[in-house]
């Protein structure tokens, strides 16, 4: 069966476009766009049949149904024909349980969804392979494409230029100068896109790249675009089918341009709709308290949205003061009772270290909403009883330089509680049985 989707005004104008349209924002009120599916012809098949059609789909070397995108095609991007997907496999993420953190906090069913375990480290794999199977789909057909671009802070540059290489589409990508680490610069410039290093912050790059792709031979790729919205949705539904179709009490997700949030709640509306699920978790949004527009907004009901100067701060891929899926974000979080919170660096960093010495390798992101985590725990506001599942958004080893210097103490403005410096001795084994000794005797604090 061949299922229906478009693009349609999120304010509810009723403004439609063709899905393959080179549009980002409707046209006659200036709304921000989202996909959507044609949800009585999917109510046709039965909420059994698509579980057992997912689960039949799960690791299946089928193109491309390998995928944890492509496995959910009906639901994600029906449009595209299946000689045009450009997939790594991305998806099918590690639900990680968190048992001995957990543990420590008081909530045993605790997860954390390692959505950075990806081909390019990151979550944007996700959303990336929609946007670049379609434009390649979209230029087969005639579209004028000549490159596709997006602003980024590291992780969405990494995930296009990847995914452009593999379709042999160019890539473009402006990043604000010295504000990403060395593992995400070093990607798209490894993967061939033209990279534009630029001195500004991230918002400075994406009121720019918005006016180049007003060029519309030049395809943008931030998550402004719809596109992108559903392959990131697959990050919903994947932890429910890991859950037998168990819908978590708490789903707390690092936020910055705020697509994540929005597209995490799309998918678990869009189960909920089809019979898969009979219930919503409860979304909390973290950020960063020096890139904070979204909780300062929520502190007014979301009466009220400022733009604000996001300031340096050690989870850079969400320093960000004018995230453009704003709109998106507030409805979805109105939808699921959600919440915002923030975290200090001193707690961001803090929890990542605390995670680690559990068995994870915490990304500076995923250490704000971990401290989130503690903070609602602490308030009494998660309970010992409630399922959580913290959203991981990237892989740690893109951050080597947040991990050397928390261990080495020379990160400004935090003090590093659980750093642990390699023991320096001479080569004898004397030596090496006496510091061992001294070190077990303390009760394997240095595991604490």
């Amino acid at each position: 069966m061949a299922y229906r989707a478009w693009l349609e005004c999120v304010r509810g104008c009723g403004r439609t476009y063709p899905v393959d349209t080179v549009v980002y924002q409707c046209e006659d009120c200036g709304g921000l766009l989202d996909v959507e599916h044609d949800m009585e012809q999917l109510k046709r098949r039965s909420p059994a049949a698509w579980m057992r059609l997912f689960y039949e789909r799960l690791r299946t070397n089928e193109w491309p149904y390998g995928s944890g995108v492509w496995g959910k095609k009906e639901l994600v991007a029906p449009w595209v024909d299946n000689e045009s997907v450009v997939s790594m496999y991305e998806g099918h993420t590690n639900l990680f349980w968190a048992e001995r953190l957990g543990q420590q906090l008081g909530v045993p069913d605790l997860w954390v969804k390692l959505c950075g375990n990806s081909h390019t480290g990151s979550f944007k794999d996700l959303g990336m392979t929609v946007l670049v199977s379609s434009v390649k789909q979209m230029i087969a057909a005639g579209a004028p494409i000549r490159a596709v671009a997006c602003a980024s802070t590291g992780d969405t540059s990494a995930a296009l230029a990847a995914y452009g290489a593999a379709a042999g589409i160019p890539t473009v990508v402006l990043l604000p100068r010295d504000k990403v680490s060395t593992g995400q610069l070093v990607q798209p410039i490894a993967n061939g896109a033209v990279v534009l290093s630029l001195d500004t912050d991230f918002d400075g790059c994406m009121a720019i790249v918005q006016r180049l792709t007003k060029d519309k031979s030049i395809y943008l790729a931030n998550s402004m675009n719809p596109l992108r919205m559903e392959g990131q949705k697959t990050v919903g539904i994947e932890m429910v089918q890991q859950f037998d179709w168990e819908v978590p009490d708490y789903v707390i997700i690092p936020v910055g341009n705020l697509g994540n949030v929005s597209a995490i709640g799309k998918g678990f509306l869009m189960m909920r709709e089809l019979g898969l699920i009979s219930k919503l978790p409860r979304l909390i949004c973290a950020q960063a308290e020096r890139a904070n527009p979204l909780y300062l907004s929520y502190l007014t009901g979301f009466r009220e949205f400022r733009p604000v100067q996001a300031q340096r701060t050690l989870a850079s891929a969400i320093q960000i003061g004018n995230p453009v899926s704003y709109e998106r974000a507030v409805k979805v979080l109105r939808e699921f009772d959600g919440a915002v919170e923030q975290a200090t660096e001193q707690e961001l960093a803090e929890a990542a270290a605390q995670a680690d010495r559990t068995g994870m390798y915490t990304c500076p992101h995923t250490g704000v909403a971990l401290a989130v985590l503690f903070k609602l725990v602490e308030r009494g506001e998660i309970h010992s009883d409630d399922r959580v599942v913290v959203v991981s958004t990237a892989q740690g080893l893109k951050f080597t330089d947040f991990k050397v210097g928390y261990h080495q103490n020379t990160l400004s403005g935090v003090e590093s509680r659980f750093a642990n410096r390699p023991i320096e001795l001479e080569a004898s084994y004397d030596a090496v049985m006496h510091a061992l000794d001294r070190v077990l005797a303390q009760g394997g604090e240095r595991a604490r």
